[in-house]
């Protein structure tokens, strides 16, 4: 696969050899944003290993002849720039299916191909305040500025090309015939979001058509996650030791089991709730007893008394915590800095029966452009020498 992108990350840690285009000098995402780890950045480190770099110099026929000849022998080409880019330089799709009728051609870009936004300049944020995911938060001295979250539109854009891209393989090698998928990061960011910006939209229509619950009377509430504030029996509390959990026994038979659990029946038969989805909103004489009930026990306590009694009771973690939660250091745990250059998350894809390939640390600017042309293209070192005094790496001759 020859992909730039981190859309090709997930496909490389699955096992895909993802051959990084680099103009020369390298990609200056190595040295954007911060942590900085020894030099690179924890970002360009992560979205890049187990992948394999070469430098290019697109500017000259040598450099676009050897983007042909690999894009030639792969199955897919990833195209993280502006749509188009790569068409200027002569290796677009409607040049590159000429050579090879199965290729599959990924362009990932801010907002997309198409619409009044495709030539405007952004960065990662630009996609979720335009999805509606951040919320301006002001400071005490008046300033607005932006809230803590989880940047959504960079991460879920690239998951939805690889999608992408896997499911055009599927079909160029049962059809020969190749596909040409663009994705737009601000797209994916509202895809992620699709529960609350559809709730929205359903509350466009009148009462009579769209209603809340049936257990909190039909009555709407805030849309999503907004509408769990007002939840009791879905809801936060603070523990013995400080820590948080969050409590979810909206199903009546969980409800039970706590209650039975924790000694206080009299909770259940005030209050029984319905069957389902019933959060006891803005019940907040309930919340009172059940602040003083998890005020009794540990966090860690709490969760290992919902696996018992068979009530839902989750770990509240804070991303610094969240290391020392068992179930983390059973799944996840973290990778060898040694191997890739900082402690990272591995991938959340699990292979029952087998392992994944181990990861390697992402390359240095064209670490592996020597190996990439013998190994995959069969040019000897003549031919190699030659494209390098041809300037086809960047070097001038």
């Amino acid at each position: 696969m020859l992909g730039p992108a981190a859309l090709a990350t997930p496909l490389a840690e699955l096992g895909a050899d993802v051959i990084k285009v680099e103009a020369p000098g390298g990609d200056y995402g190595r040295a954007m944003t911060w942590p900085i780890v020894e030099g690179t950045s924890l970002l360009f480190l992560h979205a890049n290993r187990s992948k394999r770099s070469i430098e290019l110099d697109l500017r000259t026929p040598e450099g676009v002849e050897v983007f042909k000849e690999l894009a030639r022998q792969s199955d897919a080409v990833v195209e993280a720039m502006r749509p188009g880019a790569l068409a200027r330089r002569g290796v677009g799709y409607d040049d590159l299916k000429t050579l090879n009728p199965a290729i599959v051609f990924c362009t990932i870009s801010g907002y997309g191909m198409t619409g009044p936004y495709k030539d405007m300049p952004s960065h990662g944020i630009a996609y979720d305040t335009w999805a509606g995911i951040v919320k301006p938060q002001r400071r005490d001295d008046g300033h607005w500025v932006i809230e803590r979250h989880v940047s959504i539109g960079i991460n879920a854009g690239p998951l939805y090309g690889a999608l992408a891209v896997c499911a055009g393989i599927i079909q160029a090698r049962a059809t020969g015939e190749g596909a040409y998928f663009e994705i737009a990061q601000s797209d994916a960011a509202a895809a992620f979001d699709w529960y609350e910006i559809e709730s929205h939209k359903a509350y466009e229509r009148p009462q009579s058509e769209v209603t809340g619950n049936k257990s909190d009377d039909y009555e709407r509430r805030p849309v999503a996650t907004a509408g769990m504030k007002e939840g009791v029996r879905y809801q936060v509390y603070e523990a013995k030791d400080g820590r948080f959990v969050l409590f979810m026994a909206s199903e009546q038979a969980f409800w039970r089991n706590f209650c039975e659990g924790v000694g206080r029946m009299e909770l259940f038969d005030k209050w029984p709730g319905s069957k389902f989805a019933d959060h006891a909103r803005n019940n907040t004489e309930l919340q009172d007893h059940l602040r003083e009930v998890f005020l009794s026990r540990t966090a860690e306590e709490w969760v290992r008394f919902g696996g018992e009694v068979n009530t839902p009771i989750a770990p509240v973690n804070t991303p610094t915590n969240l290391q020392d939660d068992p179930q983390f250091q059973a799944r996840l745990g973290w990778s060898d800095r040694d191997r890739l250059g900082a402690e990272q998350l591995p991938s959340p894809i699990k292979v029952v029966g087998s392992e994944l390939p181990e990861p390697t640390m992402a390359p240095t600017a064209g670490q592996h452009t020597d190996e990439v042309l013998h190994d995959v293209l069969d040019y000897d070192d003549e031919r190699v020498a030659a494209l390098r005094a041809a300037g086809a790496f960047g070097t001038a001759p």
